[in-house]
């Protein structure tokens, strides 16, 4: 039994065993083990999850061959109240909830949890919205993912109102008492990719005919000017000094040095990095293929010996087993592919803090401005950086016009010299 495996003393075995939850516990434990948990950490998050075993026996002790939300809710809400630690009551119930939480994504694997019945009232009308962007608009995943996250937003904050009868009361001034104090606090992303998805959403009412007349117009632009900024990113010296001070003894930093390495010598987004898969490193041609992302161009380039012994080294010592054909996987358990967008650009953030380097951008994004920056430098011309960052259009590389330095030296114009009296 799974359990043995992690437990030895007979009592602690029963009473895991004893409760509502003991089969679904044996369950656990096996799954964290074959997830690759160490054993030490399987007996911490099986004796985390007891004390619900326990909460739900004293009110229920029949024994039990799923879990519902409710039941957790209770647990959530009431053990605080009763919890005994010897250390800090804080810290011990966040290590309950996180033991919990993996409790659950077991459950849902095993389709094992039942989750609550109670939906917001928005959310049929958020689905067929999100229906409709993927079928007439063929909306991508990333961004029927964005749109989904700021739509929600909205149709919360109308209330009751979200539905497809509410929507026939939508005017321009509703719009505007929504979008205008969320453009205030909000930066320029966030602003932009809410607007898109008002006037998407708003489309999608009218063809639905949940609108009398056409409102998207109606959503407040919030002027903001094209090339405005300049691109900020990581010098060479600051690059060179981040990759220097990552300690490669340690799995971790193994991990973090192919990724920060890759990152400074092809100028790749964070996603294409975390889409890297075995199959797009070609070892007997010494090439690399970038997927394309944000419907750019996909990008194959050679394969440099410093990228590759970096991904050698973390390949052969530091990258867990796991069947996920993904090169760069979580450094924990359950291993599995970085998911997250932001999963790189905390990375980057934690180098760039122990490198002492402060710049504006602190994300994946900077290697990849610094990298542009770099190449306009070294005489390479607009076009080759755009193919190189998989641009499908130029238009998108010119922000970096403003940091080539060597042709605005050419067009500047000469001092006038004071004339003679």
């Amino acid at each position: 039994m799974a359990l043995e495996l992690v437990f030895e003393c007979p009592r602690t075995l029963k009473k895991l065993r004893s409760g509502p939850l003991g089969e679904l516990l044996e369950g656990f434990c096996d799954w964290l083990l074959e997830h690759g948990f160490a054993r030490q950490t399987a007996r911490q998050h099986l004796s985390n999850v007891s004390h619900l075993n326990e909460h739900l026996g004293a009110r229920n002790g029949a024994g039990r061959q799923t879990l519902c939300s409710q039941a957790v809710s209770g647990f959530l809400r009431d053990y605080p109240l009763q919890a005994r630690n010897r250390g800090p009551l804080g810290q011990h119930l966040s290590r309950v909830q996180f033991s919990v939480s993996r409790f659950i994504e077991y459950l849902r694997s095993a389709d094992l949890f039942e989750p609550s019945t109670k939906t917001p009232i928005y959310q049929p009308l958020r689905d067929a919205y999100l229906q409709w962007m993927r079928i007439h608009q063929h909306a991508a995943a990333g961004t029927i993912e964005l749109r989904s996250h700021s739509i929600s937003q909205f149709l919360e904050w109308l209330g009751p109102k979200a539905t497809p009868q509410g929507c026939l009361e939508l005017t321009a001034e509703t719009l505007e008492r929504f979008f205008l104090p969320y453009a205030q606090k909000m930066g320029r992303s966030a602003r932009r990719s809410m607007q898109a998805a008002l006037r998407t959403f708003l489309r999608f009412c009218l063809y639905q005919g949940y609108l009398q007349r056409p409102l998207q117009h109606a959503v407040p632009t919030w002027r903001t000017y094209k090339l405005a900024t300049v691109p900020r990113g990581l010098t060479d010296e600051q690059a060179l000094k981040l990759l220097q001070g990552i300690d490669r003894n340690s799995n971790v930093g193994r991990r973090d040095y192919a990724i920060c390495q890759l990152l400074y010598t092809y100028g790749v987004r964070g996603g294409q990095v975390r889409a890297l898969r075995y199959e797009d490193i070609d070892w007997a041609h010494n090439q690399i293929l970038f997927r394309a992302s944000k419907h750019g161009k996909d990008s194959l380039l050679p394969l440099t010996v410093a990228v590759g012994e970096s991904l050698l080294d973390y390949l052969k010592h530091a990258r867990p087993p796991c069947q996920d054909p993904h090169v760069f996987l979580t450094s924990r358990a359950p291993y599995h592919a970085l998911v997250h967008s932001n999963s790189l650009s905390a990375i980057v953030e934690r180098h760039l803090r122990k490198a002492g380097i402060e710049v504006t951008s602190k994300g994946a994004h900077a290697f990849r401005h610094g990298f542009a920056t770099r190449m306009l430098q070294e005489g390479h011309s607009l076009k080759a950086v755009a193919d190189v960052l998989g641009h499908r259009h130029l238009s998108t590389t010119f922000i970096y016009t403003k940091v080539d330095f060597n042709s605005l030296k050419e067009v500047a114009l000469r001092w006038p010299k004071e004339a003679p009296q």
